[in-house]
């Protein structure tokens, strides 16, 4: 279940709806006073992973390259190793 902070746009009151991702938008149809809180930053996606998730592999499973390259040998693999 995902939380998703909301702001009131009249009146400015905040609460907290949590829902399955899928019912977001139905829910966002059915209360079109409300709109997402975007203020605070820790409930705001971020971008600050993008394209770390490799170089916290290759730290943290040093052989993790190996296994690609033999995955990468078999025949009509796509399989490339992390650089």
């Amino acid at each position: 279940m995902a939380t998703y902070p909301v702001i009131h746009k009249e009146t400015g009151e905040q609460k907290e709806v949590v829902m399955s991702i899928t019912k977001w938008t139905e829910w966002c149809e059915d209360n079109p006073d409300w709109k997402r809180d975007w203020s605070d930053p820790s409930t705001c996606p971020q971008p600050g992973e993008v394209g770390d998730w490799q170089n916290k592999l290759i730290r943290s499973k040093p052989g993790w390259n190996e296994v690609l390259e033999r995955a990468s040998k078999s025949p009509g693999s796509k399989v490339k190793k992390i650089s």
